[in-house]
């Protein structure tokens, strides 16, 4: 099993590279950095004693995990949730399906310079995930917070362009969702993911001033595979054990900053 951090400079320099080692292990999954990277890393130690052999394939951004399982240079990629998912199908055609439930993650607002929502500036910088379905999450939970208005029935899907109202004259900066904890301390208040924030060790992932909750399913990140190899039988045993490992659990409650109020398995909540 090899752990590859991916930091290539153009997206065909990175599918050659992944073509040119595809005769390494049975299984390769892509993820990101944090509790998604970490959790499948520890369950491929396992798998291997079961004898399947798994790459974990890291990148650093939402968009070439699936451009990389599309063109089959992966197996399957566990980073994104299924409105994510749908609205790259949408978007670029991908012929990609969930196959399985993973993690629920809550997403919170933090800033480093004010302890409250209250004390945020008028004109205050805020960070803010640049694709549309993560973006909508947070302009959501900016909304809850007081501190604007979006067109009513926009939910996930709103983008800047549907904010009605934004009494304080907030001025918005649009980051690649996996950055966003590395510049909170440059604006006045971020969206921000907890797993991420503990992976970059930036500041205390506990110390979001309100969260969206997690009580959404649809947004538990998923295993996804190619729509017409859905069913690989190595892929669904390699789910089977990072479900059931008690170290996966261990390193996800670890990569969530041992807060059980930051996620969920929500597979355990399946009917």
């Amino acid at each position: 099993m090899t752990h590859t951090p991916l930091r290539l400079l153009t997206l065909a320099t990175l599918l050659a590279g992944l073509w040119t080692c595809a005769c390494a292990g049975t299984l390769k999954i892509g993820v990101v950095p944090g509790a998604y990277g970490d959790s499948v890393a520890t369950a491929a130690k396992e798998a291997k004693k079961q004898g399947i052999d798994v790459q974990v394939v890291e990148f650093t951004d939402w968009t070439t995990p699936n451009v990389a399982l599309d063109h089959g240079d992966i197996d399957a990629n566990y980073f994104q949730h299924q409105p994510f998912l749908s609205n790259a199908i949408a978007k670029q055609g991908f012929k990609l399906k969930k196959v399985a439930t993973g993690i629920l993650s809550n997403i919170g607002l933090y800033s480093l310079k004010h302890k409250s929502i209250a004390e945020i500036p008028v004109g205050g910088k805020v960070a803010i995930a640049n694709d549309p379905v993560n973006q909508g999450r947070g302009l959501l939970l900016l909304q809850k917070a007081g501190l604007l208005k979006l067109r009513p029935g926009v939910g996930y899907l709103g983008t800047l362009k549907d904010i009605t109202d934004n009494p304080k004259k907030l001025q918005f900066v649009e980051v690649e969702g996996p950055q966003l904890s590395r510049i909170t301390g440059d604006v006045d208040l971020a969206q921000g993911y907890p797993h991420f924030i503990v992976a970059s060790k930036a500041f205390d992932a506990s110390s979001g001033l309100v969260y969206s909750g997690v009580e959404d399913a649809q947004f538990a990140v998923s295993f996804v595979a190619r729509s017409d190899k859905p069913e690989n039988p190595d892929l669904k045993k390699f789910i089977e054990i990072y479900r059931q490992s008690a170290e996966v659990r261990h390193v996800i409650h670890k990569a969530f900053n041992n807060d059980d109020r930051l996620y969920v398995l929500a597979w355990l909540n399946e009917k």
